[in-house]
Protein backbone atom coordinates (compact mmCIF):
# COMPACT_ATOMS: atom_id res chain seq x y z
CA UNK A 1 0.00 0.00 0.00
CA UNK A 2 1.33 3.44 -0.90
CA UNK A 3 2.01 6.12 1.70
CA UNK A 4 -0.82 8.12 0.16
CA UNK A 5 -3.26 5.23 0.63
CA UNK A 6 -2.09 4.61 4.21
CA UNK A 7 -2.59 8.25 5.06
CA UNK A 8 -6.08 8.27 3.55
CA UNK A 9 -7.12 5.09 5.36
CA UNK A 10 -6.46 6.39 8.87
CA UNK A 11 -9.64 6.84 10.97
CA UNK A 12 -8.77 10.41 11.96
CA UNK A 13 -8.30 11.42 8.33
CA UNK A 14 -11.60 9.81 7.32
CA UNK A 15 -13.41 11.52 10.18
CA UNK A 16 -12.02 14.91 9.18
CA UNK A 17 -12.89 14.25 5.53
CA UNK A 18 -16.47 13.25 6.35
CA UNK A 19 -16.92 16.40 8.46
CA UNK A 20 -15.49 18.57 5.69
CA UNK A 21 -17.70 16.88 3.09
CA UNK A 22 -20.85 17.56 5.14
CA UNK A 23 -19.73 21.15 5.83
CA UNK A 24 -19.04 21.84 2.15
CA UNK A 25 -22.33 20.29 1.13
CA UNK A 26 -24.24 22.47 3.59
CA UNK A 27 -22.47 25.63 2.49
CA UNK A 28 -22.30 24.82 -1.24
CA UNK A 29 -25.10 22.33 -1.98
CA UNK A 30 -24.49 22.55 -5.74
CA UNK A 31 -20.72 22.12 -5.58
CA UNK A 32 -20.41 18.81 -7.44
CA UNK A 33 -16.62 18.76 -7.69
CA UNK A 34 -16.44 16.72 -4.47
CA UNK A 35 -17.38 13.09 -5.11
CA UNK A 36 -18.45 11.36 -1.87
CA UNK A 37 -18.03 7.93 -3.46
CA UNK A 38 -14.45 8.68 -4.57
CA UNK A 39 -13.21 11.37 -2.15
CA UNK A 40 -9.53 10.99 -3.03
CA UNK A 41 -9.91 10.57 -6.79
CA UNK A 42 -7.69 12.77 -8.95
CA UNK A 43 -5.26 12.70 -11.85
CA UNK A 44 -1.69 13.48 -10.81
CA UNK A 45 0.78 14.61 -13.47
CA UNK A 46 4.39 14.12 -12.37
CA UNK A 47 7.43 15.70 -14.03
CA UNK A 48 10.74 13.98 -13.31
CA UNK A 49 13.84 15.78 -14.60
CA UNK A 50 16.10 12.88 -15.60
CA UNK A 51 19.09 14.75 -17.05
CA UNK A 52 20.40 18.22 -17.85
CA UNK A 53 21.23 19.29 -21.42
CA UNK A 54 23.25 22.18 -22.84
CA UNK A 55 20.25 24.52 -22.69
CA UNK A 56 17.64 22.72 -20.62
CA UNK A 57 16.60 19.30 -19.42
CA UNK A 58 15.00 15.97 -20.33
CA UNK A 59 11.92 15.06 -18.26
CA UNK A 60 9.68 12.03 -17.98
CA UNK A 61 6.06 13.16 -17.66
CA UNK A 62 3.77 10.56 -16.04
CA UNK A 63 -0.01 10.85 -15.76
CA UNK A 64 -1.52 8.68 -12.99
CA UNK A 65 -5.28 8.27 -12.86
CA UNK A 66 -6.10 7.74 -9.17
CA UNK A 67 -9.86 7.91 -9.80
CA UNK A 68 -11.56 4.67 -8.80
CA UNK A 69 -14.17 4.55 -11.57
CA UNK A 70 -13.61 7.46 -13.97
CA UNK A 71 -11.50 6.50 -16.98
CA UNK A 72 -10.26 8.66 -19.86
CA UNK A 73 -11.97 7.33 -22.97
CA UNK A 74 -11.32 7.71 -26.67
CA UNK A 75 -10.31 10.11 -28.27
CA UNK A 76 -8.12 10.40 -25.18
CA UNK A 77 -6.47 13.05 -23.04
CA UNK A 78 -5.11 16.43 -24.12
CA UNK A 79 -2.57 18.14 -21.87
CA UNK A 80 -1.59 21.79 -22.04
CA UNK A 81 0.42 24.37 -20.08
CA UNK A 82 2.17 27.73 -20.37
CA UNK A 83 5.93 28.05 -20.28
CA UNK A 84 7.35 30.34 -17.59
CA UNK A 85 10.09 31.73 -19.88
CA UNK A 86 10.89 31.22 -23.57
CA UNK A 87 11.21 27.44 -23.45
CA UNK A 88 10.80 25.25 -26.52
CA UNK A 89 10.29 21.53 -26.95
CA UNK A 90 13.20 20.04 -28.88
CA UNK A 91 11.70 16.57 -29.05
CA UNK A 92 9.03 14.29 -27.54
CA UNK A 93 9.00 10.50 -27.29
CA UNK A 94 5.65 8.78 -26.73
CA UNK A 95 3.51 11.84 -27.49
CA UNK A 96 3.37 14.86 -29.80
CA UNK A 97 2.41 18.52 -29.82
CA UNK A 98 -0.62 19.29 -31.97
CA UNK A 99 1.03 22.46 -33.35
CA UNK A 100 4.64 23.38 -34.04
CA UNK A 101 4.24 27.14 -33.76
CA UNK A 102 6.63 29.79 -35.10
CA UNK A 103 10.17 28.33 -35.13
CA UNK A 104 11.54 30.74 -37.77
CA UNK A 105 14.30 32.07 -35.49
CA UNK A 106 16.00 28.65 -35.43
CA UNK A 107 18.44 28.23 -38.34
CA UNK A 108 19.83 24.75 -37.69
CA UNK A 109 17.88 22.21 -35.68
CA UNK A 110 14.18 23.06 -35.63
CA UNK A 111 12.34 22.31 -32.37
CA UNK A 112 9.32 20.03 -32.24
CA UNK A 113 7.21 22.87 -30.78
CA UNK A 114 7.89 26.57 -30.24
CA UNK A 115 4.49 27.60 -28.88
CA UNK A 116 4.22 29.43 -25.57
CA UNK A 117 1.21 27.25 -24.72
CA UNK A 118 1.84 23.77 -26.21
CA UNK A 119 -0.91 21.18 -26.48
CA UNK A 120 0.20 17.55 -26.11
CA UNK A 121 -1.65 14.37 -27.12
CA UNK A 122 -0.78 10.69 -26.84
CA UNK A 123 0.39 8.69 -29.85
CA UNK A 124 -1.79 6.03 -31.43
CA UNK A 125 -1.10 2.31 -30.96
CA UNK A 126 1.29 0.75 -33.46
CA UNK A 127 3.76 3.62 -33.85
CA UNK A 128 7.43 2.66 -34.54
CA UNK A 129 9.43 1.50 -31.51
CA UNK A 130 11.82 4.45 -31.70
CA UNK A 131 8.87 6.78 -31.04
CA UNK A 132 7.54 4.83 -28.04
CA UNK A 133 8.00 5.40 -24.33
CA UNK A 134 6.85 3.29 -21.39
CA UNK A 135 3.04 3.47 -20.84
CA UNK A 136 2.54 5.49 -24.02
CA UNK A 137 0.80 5.11 -27.32
CA UNK A 138 -2.73 4.11 -26.30
CA UNK A 139 -4.52 6.90 -28.12
CA UNK A 140 -4.87 8.76 -24.83
CA UNK A 141 -7.11 6.10 -23.30
CA UNK A 142 -6.40 5.60 -19.59
CA UNK A 143 -8.23 3.10 -17.38
CA UNK A 144 -9.52 3.97 -13.93
CA UNK A 145 -7.50 2.95 -10.88
CA UNK A 146 -10.28 0.70 -9.59
CA UNK A 147 -10.65 -1.14 -12.87
CA UNK A 148 -6.98 -1.77 -13.75
CA UNK A 149 -4.15 0.01 -11.89
CA UNK A 150 -1.56 -1.16 -14.44
CA UNK A 151 -3.50 0.53 -17.28
CA UNK A 152 -4.25 3.72 -15.33
CA UNK A 153 -0.92 5.29 -16.31
CA UNK A 154 0.14 7.27 -19.38
CA UNK A 155 3.61 8.75 -19.92
CA UNK A 156 5.94 10.46 -22.38
CA UNK A 157 9.43 11.97 -22.44
CA UNK A 158 10.09 15.58 -23.36
CA UNK A 159 13.35 17.42 -24.08
CA UNK A 160 13.02 21.10 -23.14
CA UNK A 161 15.36 23.81 -24.43
CA UNK A 162 16.00 27.48 -23.58
CA UNK A 163 15.26 26.54 -19.97
CA UNK A 164 17.22 26.41 -16.74
CA UNK A 165 19.99 23.86 -16.35
CA UNK A 166 19.90 23.43 -12.58
CA UNK A 167 17.39 23.10 -9.75
CA UNK A 168 17.73 26.81 -9.01
CA UNK A 169 17.29 28.12 -12.56
CA UNK A 170 14.43 25.90 -13.82
CA UNK A 171 11.08 27.68 -13.82
CA UNK A 172 7.99 25.48 -13.47
CA UNK A 173 5.33 25.59 -16.19
CA UNK A 174 2.03 27.23 -15.24
CA UNK A 175 -1.68 27.17 -16.18
CA UNK A 176 -1.98 23.43 -16.69
CA UNK A 177 -5.09 22.19 -18.49
CA UNK A 178 -6.36 18.64 -18.96
CA UNK A 179 -9.10 17.58 -21.34
CA UNK A 180 -10.17 14.03 -20.81
CA UNK A 181 -11.36 14.05 -23.60
CA UNK A 182 -13.78 16.95 -23.06
CA UNK A 183 -13.94 19.53 -20.24
CA UNK A 184 -14.33 18.58 -16.61
CA UNK A 185 -10.85 18.74 -15.09
CA UNK A 186 -9.38 21.66 -13.17
CA UNK A 187 -5.63 21.55 -12.55
CA UNK A 188 -3.80 23.20 -9.68
CA UNK A 189 -0.34 24.81 -9.83
CA UNK A 190 2.84 22.77 -10.18
CA UNK A 191 4.49 22.04 -6.82
CA UNK A 192 8.03 20.86 -6.20
CA UNK A 193 8.05 17.56 -4.29
CA UNK A 194 10.80 15.17 -3.14
CA UNK A 195 12.59 13.63 -6.11
CA UNK A 196 11.19 10.33 -7.36
CA UNK A 197 13.29 7.25 -6.54
CA UNK A 198 13.65 4.54 -9.20
CA UNK A 199 14.85 0.94 -8.99
CA UNK A 200 17.18 -0.48 -11.64
CA UNK A 201 15.86 -3.52 -13.60
CA UNK A 202 17.80 -5.89 -11.35
CA UNK A 203 16.27 -4.11 -8.31
CA UNK A 204 19.68 -3.86 -6.64
CA UNK A 205 20.32 -0.15 -7.07
CA UNK A 206 18.26 2.98 -6.48
CA UNK A 207 18.50 6.12 -8.57
CA UNK A 208 16.53 9.32 -8.27
CA UNK A 209 15.31 12.14 -10.45
CA UNK A 210 17.28 15.37 -10.42
CA UNK A 211 14.09 17.33 -9.73
CA UNK A 212 10.37 16.47 -9.47
CA UNK A 213 7.17 18.49 -9.48
CA UNK A 214 3.51 17.41 -9.36
CA UNK A 215 0.30 18.82 -10.81
CA UNK A 216 -3.05 17.61 -9.43
CA UNK A 217 -6.22 17.72 -11.55
CA UNK A 218 -9.70 17.11 -10.12
CA UNK A 219 -12.98 16.44 -11.92
CA UNK A 220 -16.26 18.32 -11.71
CA UNK A 221 -19.38 17.11 -13.51
CA UNK A 222 -20.69 20.67 -13.45
CA UNK A 223 -17.88 21.75 -15.82
CA UNK A 224 -18.97 19.13 -18.35
CA UNK A 225 -22.65 20.00 -18.41
CA UNK A 226 -25.20 21.73 -16.23
CA UNK A 227 -27.41 18.70 -16.87
CA UNK A 228 -26.93 15.01 -16.17
CA UNK A 229 -25.35 12.87 -18.90
CA UNK A 230 -27.30 9.72 -18.01
CA UNK A 231 -30.59 8.69 -16.43
CA UNK A 232 -32.06 5.70 -14.60
CA UNK A 233 -35.33 3.79 -15.07
CA UNK A 234 -36.87 1.17 -12.76
CA UNK A 235 -39.10 -1.90 -12.94
CA UNK A 236 -39.91 -4.90 -10.75
CA UNK A 237 -41.53 -8.33 -10.84
CA UNK A 238 -44.22 -7.29 -8.34
CA UNK A 239 -45.54 -4.34 -10.35
CA UNK A 240 -46.33 -4.07 -14.06
CA UNK A 241 -45.46 -0.39 -14.09
CA UNK A 242 -42.15 0.58 -15.70
CA UNK A 243 -40.84 3.82 -14.23
CA UNK A 244 -39.11 5.62 -17.12
CA UNK A 245 -36.39 8.24 -17.02
CA UNK A 246 -37.69 11.68 -16.24
CA UNK A 247 -38.62 13.83 -19.22
CA UNK A 248 -35.68 15.99 -20.30
CA UNK A 249 -33.52 14.33 -17.61
CA UNK A 250 -30.48 15.45 -19.59
CA UNK A 251 -31.80 18.86 -20.53
CA UNK A 252 -33.31 18.32 -24.00
CA UNK A 253 -30.60 20.63 -25.34
CA UNK A 254 -29.77 18.46 -28.37
CA UNK A 255 -32.55 19.34 -30.82
CA UNK A 256 -31.02 17.54 -33.82
CA UNK A 257 -32.03 14.04 -32.71
CA UNK A 258 -32.71 11.03 -34.93
CA UNK A 259 -35.92 9.02 -34.79
CA UNK A 260 -35.37 5.26 -34.62
CA UNK A 261 -37.82 4.90 -37.50
CA UNK A 262 -35.78 7.20 -39.76
CA UNK A 263 -33.99 4.33 -41.50
CA UNK A 264 -32.89 6.49 -44.43
CA UNK A 265 -30.93 8.86 -42.21
CA UNK A 266 -29.53 6.03 -40.10
CA UNK A 267 -28.04 4.44 -43.24
CA UNK A 268 -26.47 7.67 -44.52
CA UNK A 269 -22.67 7.86 -44.76
CA UNK A 270 -20.84 9.23 -41.74
CA UNK A 271 -23.74 8.88 -39.33
CA UNK A 272 -21.49 7.12 -36.80
CA UNK A 273 -18.35 9.22 -37.39
CA UNK A 274 -17.42 11.17 -34.21
CA UNK A 275 -17.22 14.93 -34.50
CA UNK A 276 -14.13 16.92 -33.56
CA UNK A 277 -16.03 18.75 -30.81
CA UNK A 278 -17.28 15.39 -29.45
CA UNK A 279 -20.90 16.56 -29.82
CA UNK A 280 -23.41 13.69 -29.61
CA UNK A 281 -26.10 12.72 -32.09
CA UNK A 282 -28.87 11.29 -29.96
CA UNK A 283 -31.79 9.05 -30.68
CA UNK A 284 -35.02 10.97 -30.09
CA UNK A 285 -36.35 10.07 -26.63
CA UNK A 286 -38.32 11.81 -23.92
CA UNK A 287 -35.29 11.89 -21.62
CA UNK A 288 -32.74 12.93 -24.31
CA UNK A 289 -29.83 11.28 -22.49
CA UNK A 290 -26.85 9.60 -24.17
CA UNK A 291 -27.01 6.76 -21.60
CA UNK A 292 -29.91 5.06 -19.83
CA UNK A 293 -29.38 2.59 -16.98
CA UNK A 294 -32.30 0.27 -16.21
CA UNK A 295 -32.54 -1.47 -12.81
CA UNK A 296 -35.03 -4.36 -12.69
CA UNK A 297 -35.85 -6.27 -9.50
CA UNK A 298 -36.25 -9.67 -11.13
CA UNK A 299 -36.79 -12.48 -8.59
CA UNK A 300 -37.26 -12.82 -4.84
CA UNK A 301 -35.97 -16.13 -3.46
CA UNK A 302 -36.07 -17.34 0.12
CA UNK A 303 -32.47 -16.39 0.96
CA UNK A 304 -31.48 -14.40 -2.14
CA UNK A 305 -32.85 -11.86 -4.56
CA UNK A 306 -31.84 -11.08 -8.15
CA UNK A 307 -31.45 -7.81 -10.05
CA UNK A 308 -31.03 -7.26 -13.78
CA UNK A 309 -29.02 -4.23 -14.91
CA UNK A 310 -29.08 -2.98 -18.52
CA UNK A 311 -27.12 -0.04 -19.97
CA UNK A 312 -28.31 1.42 -23.27
CA UNK A 313 -26.41 3.87 -25.48
CA UNK A 314 -28.56 6.43 -27.34
CA UNK A 315 -25.60 8.28 -28.89
CA UNK A 316 -25.01 7.45 -32.58
CA UNK A 317 -21.61 9.18 -32.51
CA UNK A 318 -19.87 7.38 -29.67
CA UNK A 319 -18.62 3.99 -28.57
CA UNK A 320 -17.90 3.87 -24.83
CA UNK A 321 -14.56 2.20 -24.13
CA UNK A 322 -13.44 1.35 -20.60
CA UNK A 323 -16.96 2.11 -19.35
CA UNK A 324 -17.80 1.81 -15.66
CA UNK A 325 -21.08 1.68 -13.76
CA UNK A 326 -21.17 2.46 -10.04
CA UNK A 327 -24.17 1.68 -7.86
CA UNK A 328 -24.86 2.49 -4.22
CA UNK A 329 -27.20 0.13 -2.38
CA UNK A 330 -27.06 -1.21 1.22
CA UNK A 331 -27.25 -4.87 0.06
CA UNK A 332 -24.14 -4.62 -2.11
CA UNK A 333 -22.23 -5.82 0.94
CA UNK A 334 -23.66 -9.28 0.18
CA UNK A 335 -23.11 -9.69 -3.57
CA UNK A 336 -23.03 -13.43 -4.28
CA UNK A 337 -22.55 -13.52 -8.04
CA UNK A 338 -22.41 -11.13 -11.01
CA UNK A 339 -23.08 -12.99 -14.25
CA UNK A 340 -21.94 -10.87 -17.22
CA UNK A 341 -19.96 -7.94 -15.79
CA UNK A 342 -16.84 -7.65 -13.72
CA UNK A 343 -17.54 -6.38 -10.22
CA UNK A 344 -15.43 -4.74 -7.54
CA UNK A 345 -16.65 -3.34 -4.19
CA UNK A 346 -15.69 0.27 -3.43
CA UNK A 347 -15.11 1.15 0.20
CA UNK A 348 -14.19 4.86 0.31
CA UNK A 349 -14.89 5.14 4.04
CA UNK A 350 -13.60 1.69 5.13
CA UNK A 351 -16.47 0.82 7.47
CA UNK A 352 -19.32 1.31 4.96
CA UNK A 353 -19.58 -1.32 2.22
CA UNK A 354 -22.58 -0.21 0.17
CA UNK A 355 -20.97 0.80 -3.15
CA UNK A 356 -19.74 -1.33 -6.02
CA UNK A 357 -18.32 -0.86 -9.51
CA UNK A 358 -19.42 -2.87 -12.55
CA UNK A 359 -17.37 -2.90 -15.74
CA UNK A 360 -17.12 -4.95 -18.94
CA UNK A 361 -15.22 -8.16 -19.50
CA UNK A 362 -12.29 -7.91 -21.93
CA UNK A 363 -13.18 -8.79 -25.52
CA UNK A 364 -16.78 -9.53 -24.52
CA UNK A 365 -18.73 -6.46 -23.40
CA UNK A 366 -16.05 -3.90 -22.47
CA UNK A 367 -17.09 -1.84 -25.53
CA UNK A 368 -20.54 -0.26 -25.39
CA UNK A 369 -21.46 0.31 -29.02
CA UNK A 370 -23.21 3.37 -30.39
CA UNK A 371 -27.01 3.64 -30.54
CA UNK A 372 -28.68 0.82 -32.41
CA UNK A 373 -29.30 -2.92 -32.05
CA UNK A 374 -25.90 -3.52 -30.44
CA UNK A 375 -25.91 -0.43 -28.26
CA UNK A 376 -26.56 -2.12 -24.94
CA UNK A 377 -24.90 -4.34 -22.33
CA UNK A 378 -26.64 -6.18 -19.52
CA UNK A 379 -26.01 -8.45 -16.58
CA UNK A 380 -27.72 -9.96 -13.57
CA UNK A 381 -26.66 -9.72 -9.93
CA UNK A 382 -27.47 -12.26 -7.22
CA UNK A 383 -27.51 -10.85 -3.69
CA UNK A 384 -27.87 -12.63 -0.38
CA UNK A 385 -30.55 -11.28 1.92
CA UNK A 386 -29.91 -9.78 5.29
CA UNK A 387 -33.16 -10.74 7.00
CA UNK A 388 -32.87 -7.84 9.42
CA UNK A 389 -32.85 -5.21 6.67
CA UNK A 390 -34.24 -6.72 3.46
CA UNK A 391 -37.63 -5.48 2.33
CA UNK A 392 -39.46 -4.66 -0.88
CA UNK A 393 -41.37 -1.83 0.78
CA UNK A 394 -40.88 1.86 -0.03
CA UNK A 395 -38.42 1.34 -2.88
CA UNK A 396 -35.71 -0.23 -0.70
CA UNK A 397 -34.71 -2.62 -3.51
CA UNK A 398 -33.67 0.25 -5.82
CA UNK A 399 -30.27 1.99 -5.78
CA UNK A 400 -29.56 5.20 -3.89
CA UNK A 401 -27.14 6.45 -6.57
CA UNK A 402 -26.01 5.40 -10.03
CA UNK A 403 -22.88 6.68 -11.80
CA UNK A 404 -21.92 5.98 -15.39
CA UNK A 405 -18.30 6.77 -16.30
CA UNK A 406 -18.03 8.85 -13.17
CA UNK A 407 -21.04 11.09 -13.85
CA UNK A 408 -24.03 10.83 -11.53
CA UNK A 409 -27.22 9.76 -13.31
CA UNK A 410 -30.64 11.31 -12.82
CA UNK A 411 -32.93 9.01 -10.80
CA UNK A 412 -36.75 9.05 -10.90
CA UNK A 413 -38.51 10.85 -8.02
CA UNK A 414 -39.03 8.58 -4.98
CA UNK A 415 -42.82 8.72 -5.16
CA UNK A 416 -42.71 7.17 -8.66
CA UNK A 417 -40.87 3.98 -7.61
CA UNK A 418 -42.75 0.70 -8.24
CA UNK A 419 -44.75 -0.11 -5.13
CA UNK A 420 -46.08 -3.35 -3.74
CA UNK A 421 -49.66 -4.23 -4.73
CA UNK A 422 -50.96 -3.96 -1.16
CA UNK A 423 -49.75 -0.37 -0.90
CA UNK A 424 -51.91 0.85 -3.76
CA UNK A 425 -54.75 1.89 -1.44
CA UNK A 426 -53.67 5.17 0.06
CA UNK A 427 -55.05 6.85 3.10
CA UNK A 428 -56.14 3.50 4.56
CA UNK A 429 -55.08 3.91 8.19
CA UNK A 430 -54.38 1.14 10.69
CA UNK A 431 -57.30 2.30 12.86
CA UNK A 432 -59.78 2.01 9.98
CA UNK A 433 -58.35 -1.41 9.14
CA UNK A 434 -58.82 -2.51 12.75
CA UNK A 435 -62.42 -1.20 12.78
CA UNK A 436 -63.20 -3.11 9.61
CA UNK A 437 -61.76 -6.34 11.02
CA UNK A 438 -63.78 -5.92 14.25
CA UNK A 439 -66.97 -5.19 12.33
CA UNK A 440 -66.43 -8.28 10.18
CA UNK A 441 -65.86 -10.35 13.32
CA UNK A 442 -69.13 -9.19 14.93
CA UNK A 443 -71.04 -9.89 11.72
CA UNK A 444 -69.67 -13.43 11.54
CA UNK A 445 -70.48 -14.04 15.24
CA UNK A 446 -74.01 -12.70 14.80
CA UNK A 447 -74.63 -14.97 11.81
CA UNK A 448 -73.17 -17.96 13.69
CA UNK A 449 -75.42 -17.50 16.74
CA UNK A 450 -78.56 -16.48 14.87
Amino acid sequence: MSQQAKHFSSPSTLARLSFCAVFLFLIFPHAESFDPLDPFGNITIKWDVMSWTADGYVAAVTMNNFQMYRAIMSPGWTLGWSWAKKEVIWSIVGAQATEQGDCSKFKGNVPHCCKKTPTIVDLLPGVPYNQQFSNCCKGGVVASWGEDPSASVSAFQVSVGLAGTSNKTVKLPTNFTLMGPGPGYTCGPAKIVPSTVFLTPDRRRKTQALMTWNVTCTYSQLLVSRYSTCCVSFSSFYNQTIVPCQSCACGCTHKNCVKSSDTKRLKSAGINTPRKDNAPLLQCTKHMCPIRVHWHVKINYKDYWRVKIAVTNFNYKKNYTEWTLVAQHPNLNNVTQVFSFNYKPLVPYQSINDTGMFYGMKFYNDLLMEAGPNGNVQSEVLLKKDKDTFTLNQGWAFPRRIYFNGDECKLPPPDAYPHLPNSAIRGYSSSSACSSVCLLFFIVVSIFYS
